[in-house]
């Protein structure tokens, strides 16, 4: 039996966990970027870069039509890193959220002030072809970022991976237990297109060295996740 806790409430909406999430698609990215500009990215001391070969760290790029969640039908960037709680064992591995533009006001609010979630609200546009997927990224009128992918259909039932995200926000870092469906819909490296525009975001995935291919790339649509309440470490 699932105990459930209500964390209180924001605009007249009550928070509870487990968040059970029944429907989302997303593509999700990986690269392999110079671990030195991925640590200047890390705000304070709190976690560090995890290495997937020497200098090397790897950015997660996680695009996301959230079509049934209970914060909001809303669109998701999720940029971070491979990385873990400083001092911790190798053993220990998550992903670290710096960027987590969203482009509704509820989500933010409850993302900042709940999960410790680095929210923001800028444009964001899911936009679907019969054969092509393309996520776009706005700072105010300006573009930020255009990723686009194949509509790769599943190769089998997702699985269920039970993981930890790490965020930091407002001085303090926070970690947030998930289980999350992993997409199997597998994409072709040469067959993802990334432009980037202006603003921060653009020149922070530029010291990064993208655009560029990325090393591997999954789509999924119908998706889904279980959040737990994150907590301050």
């Amino acid at each position: 039996m699932t105990l459930t806790t209500t964390w209180g409430s924001i605009q007249g909406q009550e928070i509870t966990f487990p968040m059970e999430v029944d429907d989302f698609t997303s593509a999700t990215l990986g690269f392999s970027v110079p671990a030195a500009a991925a640590r200047a990215l890390l705000p304070g001391d709190a976690f560090e870069i995890v290495e997937v070969g020497p200098g090397v760290a790897q950015l997660i790029v996680s695009l996301v039509d959230y079509r049934s969640n209970p914060w909001g039908d809303y669109n998701e960037v999720n940029l971070g890193f491979l990385a873990r709680p400083a001092g911790a064992g190798e053993e220990v591995i998550g992903s670290f959220v710096y960027r987590m533009p969203v482009d509704q006001e509820f989500t933010c609010l409850a993302g900042n002030q709940v999960m410790g979630f680095p929210k923001t609200v800028m444009g964001i546009d899911a936009d679907y072809t019969e054969t092509h997927a393309s996520f776009v990224l706005r700072d105010g009128d300006l573009l930020s970022l255009r990723v686009t992918v194949p509509r790769a259909a599943p190769l089998g039932e997702p699985t269920r991976n039970e993981t930890v995200s790490y965020s930091y926000l407002d001085g303090a870092p926070y970690e947030t237990p998930l289980a999350m469906d992993l997409a199997t819909g597998a994409v072709e490296a040469d067959q993802v297109v990334v432009e980037l525009g202006s603003g921060p975001i653009a020149d922070e995935l530029r010291s990064l060295g993208l655009p560029c291919a990325p090393d591997f790339a999954s789509y999924g649509e119908r998706l889904g996740a279980v959040f737990q309440l994150g907590t301050a470490l």
